[in-house]
């Protein structure tokens, strides 16, 4: 078979309706991928990781952590938070970030299924 298209129709329906009937609806879908693509850029990701192995962090540790300019790594931030995977929280003149616990989950399942060796 040179293309992925079955040759016959050889659908288990009893299957296919009861799956169909259970299947993760569009805009579940679209919120689960958006953070997915959260974790896609490798500056994001480097970032989580960092925030996962360092638990609370502000800008400036992270900016020298990733060796990206500040406001490179406010707006990747800014980014994580807009889905949930970090949080943020004012410390007097800085602002903390900490992954939350979507982001641990999501991370782990990134990092830790493909056999990276990323400390936990």
């Amino acid at each position: 078979m040179a293309d992925d298209r079955c040759d016959l129709l050889c659908l288990d329906l009893p299957l296919a309706e009861r799956l169909r009937g259970r299947r993760l609806d569009a805009a579940a879908a679209e919120r689960a991928a958006a953070r997915a693509r959260a974790l896609a850029d490798p500056t994001r990701l480097m970032l989580a990781a960092a925030l996962r192995e360092g638990g609370e962090l502000c800008v400036c540790d992270l900016a020298w952590i990733s060796e990206r300019p500040q406001n490179l790594v406010s707006h990747h931030l800014r980014a994580l938070r807009a889905q949930r995977l970090v949080r943020s929280r004012p410390k007097g003149k800085m602002v903390m970030y900490e992954l939350t616990a979507a982001g641990e989950a999501l991370l782990g399942m990134v990092l830790d299924r493909i056999g990276e060796n990323v400390p936990a």
